[in-house]
């Protein structure tokens, strides 16, 4: 495994060299959402909103409607809450091609409340015509662009950055709609998300050598939500499924696996592990995964409730598998 720094902003300015068409937006979070290469390679075509996202979202819009790709950068929180409203009847309604990045996603800061996304996924899943994609690693930060790209219509991305580990092989990039089967197993099948997957990839690896057949998929489309590979997961498993992301467990993939449960008829049990109808706050991100249950051993808990009861693993064991990646990308994520 490796950790890559800072992928997107070195990625962003590869990729759009041979798109003119691709402007970017900042609201006076540049450097802060790695936009500052692209703005020094290409100023004409970058440019700085201020602090005014309602304004930044019909201006947008604007140039959508010119035939540009506006790809709007600040943080989530400044995306799904503040501007709504123009979101809403500005880009999806009119199902314009303005890509949404959205920096920092649930508690990936500890700027707490105000800076934490934890319900950005349901309230762009409501929104007709808008497309939901969340990144796990490094590759998928490297090849969310193509995909957004490829979209017809609006686009809203959790996106990573700083350092960034590498989950998944570069050769095999993020593919829309369809999920990453990292394991597969009949006992129960574990459906994670962004930065949650490094969690259930500890977790899994250590149950698995218990002998539970547990099957792990990475989720990086939230909408559409109809993946036939996630379907064939639930599917199959006979003692329940786990979901397991960084936000709200109301609105977000636990919401989504379960409607498509519910459509199917599969009668199986659900747990969803995220945010529980609260608010976190600020500290850094290993402690919040762990105090909100987020975080390997939070997962181990949840097998076990489902499957044969106590494993007897403990923090020490799942140290022992801990990804090489994560000694340093445990650190607070400053603002």
């Amino acid at each position: 495994m490796e950790s890559v720094q800072r992928p997107h902003r070195e990625n962003l300015i590869h990729w759009a060299a041979s798109r003119p068409e691709v402007l970017v937006l900042s609201a006076d979070l540049t450097s802060s959402c790695e936009a500052d290469g692209f703005r020094d390679a290409y100023p004409e075509r970058f440019f700085s909103m201020g602090m005014a996202e309602q304004n930044m979202m019909g201006f947008a819009a604007g140039l959508a409607r010119e035939g540009f790709f506006p790809y709007i950068h600040t943080f989530a929180v400044f995306i799904c809450r503040r501007p709504f409203d123009q979101v809403a009847m500005s880009i999806a309604y009119p199902n314009l091609p303005v890509r949404l990045i959205g920096f920092l996603p649930g508690i990936t800061t500890a700027g707490g409340v105000t800076h934490q996304a934890i319900d950005d996924i349901a309230l762009m899943r409501i929104l007709p015509n808008m497309r939901i994609l969340e990144c796990g690693d490094a590759t998928d930060v490297e090849s969310v662009l193509d995909v957004a790209q490829a979209i017809d219509g609006p686009v809203y991305v959790r996106m990573l950055r700083g350092e960034v580990p590498r989950l998944f092989d570069e050769t095999k990039p993020l593919v829309f709609n369809r999920a990453r089967v990292l394991s597969q197993g009949s006992d129960a099948v574990v459906l994670s998300t962004g930065i949650c997957t490094e969690e259930a990839m500890r977790a899994t690896t250590a149950v698995r050598e218990r002998g539970l057949d547990v099957g792990h998929l990475h989720v990086s489309t939230l909408k559409p939500f109809d993946d036939p590979s996630v379907l064939e997961a639930i599917a199959n498993a006979r003692r329940g499924v786990i979901t397991m992301e960084n936000h709200s467990v109301i609105g977000g993939l636990g919401s989504a696996v379960a409607e498509l449960m519910a459509e199917q008829g599969i009668g199986t049990r659900l747990v969803r592990l995220g945010l529980q109808d609260s608010y976190a706050h600020g500290a850094s991100r290993q402690y919040l995964m762990r105090e909100y249950g987020l975080d390997a051993m939070a997962l181990v808990r949840a097998l076990e409730s489902l499957l044969t009861g106590p494993l007897g693993l403990t923090e020490q064991d799942l140290a022992g598998v801990r990804l090489e990646t994560m000694r340093q990308v445990d650190k607070t994520e400053d603002l």
